[in-house]
């Protein structure tokens, strides 16, 4: 258990033997004091509690602070202000933790939360129609991003991908097809405005053309133009994803589910327990009854489905294979029919408790506070290819994590591209360079950076502040994975090389302060901080799907 999970619990004891209630949403928040003469970490519970209980503030805080049972790593209580409760943690137990650190290496940070816990993740899901966008980037890498973290925290992970070859988008796909082939055949075809646009439909009719001359010319089926077109695409999209690192375990075809008869298995389930009915010749799903606003057509009048029902076959289908979890990743235009589905499985009889949706908001691509177009030959929108070329897999993978996934991100590309601390992974990555840069020197100079270092010469108070952030990052993991924020991660390790920057930069001023000292044993404890920095950097860079570079 962390630090902070460790007080929290005390604190939450001390509430309920003081006799006062903490309501289940309100969570007990311990921050740093702005000032480090009141501990290290401070909580504003009494003043949270204050309106509910209709007491002092100080003298809840008070009443906590005399049925707190001793917590192994604090130090000193004080009460403070208006009703703050300022916890000092015994330097004895920042150096054990910097030792268990050290010990654990590439390990640091995993943990057992979810041992035993079967876990899908669903992300990307774009049909094969054309390239990814940028949209699509910052679902692939949160999606990915948080199959990782779920991974650190022991959940056997399956990453998903739900696709629907078939239907009408398939249909104007192939058609918008077979007219470019007839243009590279010299016919003058009229080019409607709603078929796919693009250089990506000129290229598939060129290979097709290439492969199989004029002979397609007389061609009324399609099928040939839309199994080409599907294959290319998928395997552009599949290159696409690899170029940031990302891969999946299962190819999920939406047509299987009517292949399998499971689509006419919720359809019967539905009517068997009354939550369905036959109005104006189509089949409405009593999404009312479920706490939505209305019902919901789920097979049009004509006999189509609409997205609804296969939603609801493929999530049945997921509950069915037995995950103990299942999240979700959108963009927003799912923000409003998400809860239909779940309505759907709940009418099923389904414990929808183990779906997690995850929605995140639309990306703009910003050059000098102007939008950037750079795909005016492909379509009106920027390819997920196109931005990796101009920004870099490290760079792109970062700055779809570093907000929060519920904001719309404006991608900078001015600042992707720049070498210097003003941008955050390149300020990151130098931390961790510059960390190897100093372990070499110390190396190749014969200094001494095995094991046994006598970490209790560590006292600086900048080296201090650097074992404190450090050893918050299993707490870091363990809570990201838990919320499905990896921006939690970028701006922990944005804070570490801070730290580390600060720590390395006293040595400069000082000579005292520098890591290689003369006084050999402190050397070897600095060089002991700096390659646990280096840990921390690296695994943190790591769950982020980033590089961590020795040299830069």
């Amino acid at each position: 258990m962390g630090l902070r999970s460790m007080i929290a619990a005390s604190l939450k004891k001390a509430a309920q033997k003081a006799g006062y209630d903490i309501p289940e949403n309100l969570a007990v928040e311990l921050t740093e004091p702005k000032q480090k003469s009141h501990g290290d970490l401070s909580t504003n519970l009494a003043l949270a509690l204050a309106s509910n209980l209709k007491k002092n503030p100080r003298e809840i805080a008070h009443r906590l602070t005399q049925s707190l049972e001793p917590v192994e790593a604090v130090e000193k209580v004080e009460l403070a202000g208006p009703g703050f409760i300022n916890f000092t943690v015994s330097r004895s137990w920042y150096l054990s933790g910097l030792e268990r650190l050290i010990s654990a290496g590439g390990a640091y940070g995993r943990s057992t939360w979810g041992k035993n816990s079967r876990t899908q993740v669903e992300f990307v899901s774009a049909n094969p129609t054309g390239p990814l966008t940028i949209g699509h980037g910052r679902q692939a890498v949160l999606g990915d991003t948080i199959a990782r973290m779920l991974e650190a925290t022991g959940h056997e992970v399956t990453r998903e991908y739900y696709f629907n070859n078939a239907g009408r988008q398939m249909r104007v796909l192939a058609r918008s097809v077979r007219l470019r082939y007839l243009e590279l055949l010299g016919e003058t075809v009229d080019f409607p405005e709603d078929h796919y646009q693009g250089q990506y439909i000129v290229d598939i009719a060129r290979h097709i053309f290439e492969e199989k001359g004029d002979s397609l010319k007389d061609a009324e089926n399609s099928d040939f133009f839309q199994e080409s077109a599907e294959s290319i695409i998928f395997d552009e999209i599949r290159k696409t994803l690899k170029r940031l690192n990302i891969t999946f375990d299962v190819f999920y075809n939406e047509k299987s589910l009517y292949e399998s008869g499971k689509i006419d298995e919720v359809l019967t389930l539905l009517k068997q327990k009354g939550y369905s009915y036959q109005k104006e010749g189509a089949v409405w799903l009593k999404t009312s009854e479920f706490g939505q606003d209305q019902d919901r057509v789920i097979v049009k009048s004509t006999g189509e489905p609409t997205y609804r029902l296969p939603d609801i076959a493929y999530h049945r289908d997921k509950l069915e294979r037995g995950f103990d979890r299942i999240v979700d990743i959108f963009g927003a235009d799912h923000v409003a029919t998400y809860p239909d589905v779940l309505a759907g499985l709940t009418a099923l009889g389904y414990d929808t408790d183990r779906i997690r949706v995850l929605i995140h908001q639309f990306v703009t691509l910003m050059e000098g506070g102007e939008v950037v177009k750079m795909s005016t030959r492909r379509a009106n929108y920027v390819t997920l290819d196109e931005l990796i070329d101009e920004a870099g897999v490290d760079v792109t993978r970062y700055f779809f994590l570093n907000r929060t996934s519920s904001s719309h991100l404006n991608f900078d590309l001015a600042l992707a591209k720049k070498q210097s601390d003003e941008n955050p992974v390149y300020y990151v990555q130098y931390a961790h360079a510059r960390i190897c840069s100093i372990l070499k020197k110390a190396r190749d100079q014969g200094f001494d950076s095995g094991g046994g270092a006598d970490l209790s010469l560590l006292t600086g108070e900048e080296e201090m502040d650097l074992i404190k952030g450090l050893l918050e990052y299993p707490e870091t993991v363990s809570r990201a994975a838990r919320e499905l924020a990896p921006h939690l991660i970028s701006a922990f390790l944005e804070k570490t090389a801070t730290l580390y920057h600060r720590f390395q930069h006293e040595g400069k001023v000082d000579p005292e302060r520098r890591v290689l000292t003369e006084n050999p044993s402190l050397a070897k404890a600095r060089l002991a901080l700096c390659g646990a920095a280096r840990v921390v950097l690296a695994n943190g860079l790591a769950l982020l799907g980033i590089g961590a570079p020795e040299r830069m």
